[in-house]
């Protein structure tokens, strides 16, 4: 008993060696290939819905096509938060180094990485099915005005950002807790605000499809409003939880061991 309480158990064992890796500089390609992937996968399965439902007649439901993302960030979180964090998204990247739990120079890797993904994501859909579906863009719904669009990404995106924050293992996105609640977040969001916006909360979910159908005009819309509600969110956890600890920023950034 007492062994285990000074070694810790395996869990706590391999947590901290997850966290330890997370700052290990030699291991940044893993962290960025985690993130390319991750968010490939998420693209794949957000606009990936709308297209096969245009492909199969309509076979996949609205509330199928909206929480299937959920599904799948779950999924990531669960199989390789641990690595990289898990973010597959520009705006909760960016909150996370503004809250000064991941450091800034690690940030134009993982952006870049999330652009990649998405991008090879819309590839991928237009190979297989065509330009269908619009290639599961997200667009204002119909009668809906850009501004209205842009406040409700903001409000979707600062509510986003915040279960983020709140469930994270310093910037990464980890455990039960942190999949379920992030997971089941994106899901509560497209359920209720998808007709309306498309609930995309995520600027690399929305460029990529509109890019490959090469229709960029509401895209001001969904990177504005996301990065407008992380830096909302970010305030908000201020105001919650205090300014961030001293330690908690040194842990971020490696205490100076990261190039």
């Amino acid at each position: 008993m007492q062994d285990s309480l000074i070694a810790g158990s395996p869990q706590q064992l391999r947590d901290a060696k997850a966290a330890v890796e997370f700052l290990e500089p030699a291991h940044e390609w893993r962290r960025i290939f985690s993130e390319g992937w991750g968010t490939f996968l998420l693209v794949v399965v957000a606009a990936g819905a709308g297209v096969v439902a245009a492909a199969s007649g309509g076979e996949i439901t609205q509330s199928a096509k909206v929480v299937a993302p959920g599904l799948m960030v779950m999924a990531v979180i669960y199989f390789m938060g641990a690595v990289g964090g898990a973010h597959l998204n520009p705006a909760v990247t960016l909150a996370f180094a503004v809250r000064r739990n991941f450091p800034w120079k690690r940030v134009p890797g993982y952006i870049a990485a999330q652009f990649g993904g998405g991008i090879a994501a819309a590839c991928f859909l237009r190979l297989m099915f065509g330009n269908v579906g619009s290639l599961g863009a997200t667009v204002p719904g119909p009668g809906i005005g850009d501004l209205k669009t842009l406040i409700l990404e903001v409000l979707l995106t600062a509510g986003l950002v915040n279960v983020i924050l709140g469930t994270a293992s310093g910037a990464r996105n980890i455990g039960s807790n942190g999949a379920i609640a992030v997971g089941g977040y994106i899901a509560l969001a497209g359920l209720w605000a998808a007709p309306i916006s498309g609930a995309s909360m995520n600027p690399v979910r929305s460029f990529a499809p509109d890019l490959l159908r090469g229709n960029l005009h509401t895209d001001w819309i969904y990177i504005l409003g996301p990065m407008l509600g992380a830096m909302i969110a970010v305030g908000f956890e201020w105001i919650l939880k205090g300014a961030p600890t001293e330690a908690g920023s040194l842990a971020a950034q490696g205490d100076g061991r990261l190039p």
